[in-house]
Order: structure tokens, then sequence, then C-alpha cells
């Protein structure tokens, strides 16, 4: 059986233009690479109301346990102006040594060198006692309801058993091996409204200014001290994200004032406990103001941490090994994925070097890219270890 090259993969994956939620037929040209390999696939096209439909790809070799999954996706964020690119974005290019067009860094040369790995792995008919399976997701760069959280509903329902899962996500900051993400924070968007009642600036007493209240809780929300950070965790905190008062004149006291306001929270904390405590000081200062509000939240992860097992630390040190770099166990950076997997799996991200991903002239290292498939390739070979025949 030839191996798969993660080089030429990449560039196959590279050349549909995949942006959110956009298939362009790579699930099924992924799908015919594994099959090729012995997977028995399945592609998982879901549609929530009022969305776009998605296609997503669950792949296993084996039916036996342990069964190791890789998690990826293969959607892209949009490539902005094409005029900023050196290259055409979806036409991938090798320039100095290096890979470029949207997804070579966010993900799609991850996926390609786990294939490549699993293709070397079992390359002379080699026989191991486990599986191997892949899920592939095309909502990860949109609101993500279509994706990764359905296929693990789905694989529970199916009683699908995933042993640990790899998931290959940019984890690193500048140099390849440096870090390991085994959680992450919670995130949690809240949508405030004030609503006052409109007048003329010159008579404040027949009003009442909705921007006055809200300014006042907004500081307020901005001096909570939630915590000072765990071992695992950096410290909780809220960024006020939009501020709109849609008022064109400068003599009229607006009647409506909104904001936006985002909390990445560390596991000290819920997205209910932070919801009380947050509501709690908007009723009291519309109150005091007697202004009326409304508040609606939208929760994308609770936080999570997958405790160090002996899987991490043999993870560990296959990438000390091979990158010469002892990489740091984490949990900084935003939400991924794996706040979905960690409900039926233990999870732990590593993939490439994040420093151009969402960018313009978006890259891989072509270094880096052969270490990463030499790291996967280990890590299977190290896994199944005590069960190949």
């Amino acid at each position: 059986m030839a191996s798969i090259n993660e080089l030429q993969l990449a560039k196959e994956l590279i050349k549909f233009p995949t942006v959110t939620p956009i298939d362009a037929g790579i699930m099924k040209f992924l799908e015919k690479k594994l099959k090729t390999l012995g997977f028995k696939t399945k592609i998982l096209e879901f549609k929530e109301k009022n969305s776009k439909p998605v296609k997503n790809l669950y792949a296993r070799l084996g039916n036996k346990g342990p069964n190791f999954c890789y998690a990826g996706h293969l959607d892209v964020v949009p490539a902005g102006n094409l005029k900023d690119w050196t290259v055409n974005p979806f036409k991938p290019s090798v320039k100095k040594g290096h890979l470029i067009g949207r997804g070579a860094n966010d993900m799609k040369s991850s996926i390609a060198a786990f294939v490549s790995a699993v293709s070397n792995f079992i390359g002379n008919k080699r026989k191991f006692s486990g599986s191997i399976s892949l899920l592939i997701t095309g909502d990860e760069e949109g609101v993500a309801i279509n994706g990764t959280k359905k296929v693990v509903d789905y694989l529970r329902k199916k009683k699908e058993k995933i042993d640990f899962c790899l998931v290959g996500e940019p984890t690193n900051p500048n140099k390849l091996g440096e870090m390991i993400k085994i959680g992450r924070r919670g995130s949690m968007t809240g949508r405030l409204s004030i609503i006052g009642i409109q007048g003329h600036v010159a008579y404040p007493q027949r009003a009442n200014n909705p921007s006055t209240t809200l300014v006042q809780i907004l500081k307020e929300l901005k001096e909570i001290k939630f915590d000072k950070g765990t071992k695992d965790f950096q410290p909780t905190n809220l960024e006020i994200t939009k501020i709109n008062i849609d008022n064109s004149a400068d003599n009229v006291i607006p009647g409506l004032a909104n904001a936006s306001f985002n909390i990445r929270f560390n596991n000290k904390h819920t997205s209910s406990s932070i919801k009380k405590k947050i509501n709690k000081i908007i009723k009291k200062i519309s109150n005091k103001n007697r202004s009326k509000h409304k508040i609606e939240y939208s929760v994308s992860g609770e936080s999570f941490l997958t405790k160090p097992n002996n899987t991490t630390f043999m993870i560990r040190d296959i990438i000390k090994k091979i990158t010469k770099i002892n990489p740091q166990l984490s949990t900084t950076g935003g939400t991924s994925d794996a706040r979905f997997i960690k409900k039926i799996a233990p999870c732990l991200e590593f993939g490439l070097v994040g420093k151009t991903m969402h960018k313009v002239d978006e890259a891989v290292s072509l270094s880096d890219l052969k270490k990463l498939t030499l790291i996967y390739l280990n890590i299977l070979k190290n896994y199944f270890k005590w069960k190949l025949d």
C-alpha cells in the first residue's frame, strides 16, 4: 500500500474553497482517500433551523478498542481582500520553504499530516489491535452548531466509544513543540439592552437616559474581580466588545442603549454562576435608575481540563524528542471543538504553529509539516505499542 504524502495532500485540500459552511466536495474527497486505507466512513450532514447545512465526516479503521481518534476541521475563514495576498489563497504555492494558502495553517495541513501518518503506520500490512478514527467537521470557524457538537451527539447515540482524542489545532505560538493544550477556558457572550425614555437634552427630568445606566453597569462589570487564576488556568476576564447608542441627533436623549460583552472563564466558575453575578449587578443599577433592561446570553462552551495521564506524557515525550523542545501543558487561547469532544473522551490538542492563521498569506513551514507527520506517526506507534502483533 502506497503511503500518502502530507505535502501533496495538504495542497489538494487547500484547493477546495471551503469557507464555512461551504463543503465544495472536500468531505467526499477525503472520504475517498480514507477508504483506500481501509477506513469505514460516514458523511454526516446536519442543519439547525435558520442555518445552512454542514457536512461532517466520521471514519474508523478497525472495530476493536482502544479507539484513538483524531479531530479537526476542513472549513476555513474567508480570504479577505485577494489583492493583499501574494498568491491565490486557493491555489497553494510553495515559497521559501513554506506552503501558502488559506487553511495551510488552520488546519488542513494538520489533517494531511495525520492521514499521512496513518498511511505510514498501517503500511506493509502491519496489524494492530485497536482502532484509529477521524472526526472531521466543516463547521468550526462558524457558529459551530452543525459540526462537532452534532457529531458527538450522533456518536453517543450510536454508542461509539472513543478512548482518547487528539485535536490537531495549531497550538504552538512561535515554534513547533512549544505547547500542548490540555483544556480551555469557557466562553460566554452577553447582549444587554437598556430601555429608557427618549426626550429633549434641555429637559432631562422628562426623560430617562439609558446610556447613563448602561455606562454605570459596564463600569461595575469591568471592576469585577472574578478570581486570580488557578494552577492550570489564567484569570477569568470580561471584555466589553460593543456599545451601540443609535442616535443621530446631539440634542436628543436616546430611548435605547445596547452593549455586548464576552467573558472567558476558568474552572472556578460555570456559565450559570457568572450569569447570576452579572444579573445581580444589572438589576441593581437598572432599578436604581428606574430603567428597564433585557439581557441575553449565549454560551459557546464551558471551561474544561483534561487531567494529564500516561497518554498525555507519552505525547509530550515524543514531541520533545522530535522537536528538542519540552512542551508546556497549557489552557490558554480561545475555544476549540475539544469543548464538545471532552464530553465523550479525554482529549488534548497539538498541531502546527499558529502565527499566520486567519492572516493574509497563511502559511506552514515544510519542515514543521514533516516533523508534525513524524510526531503523529510516533504517537500512533506508541499508543498501540503493547498491542502490536
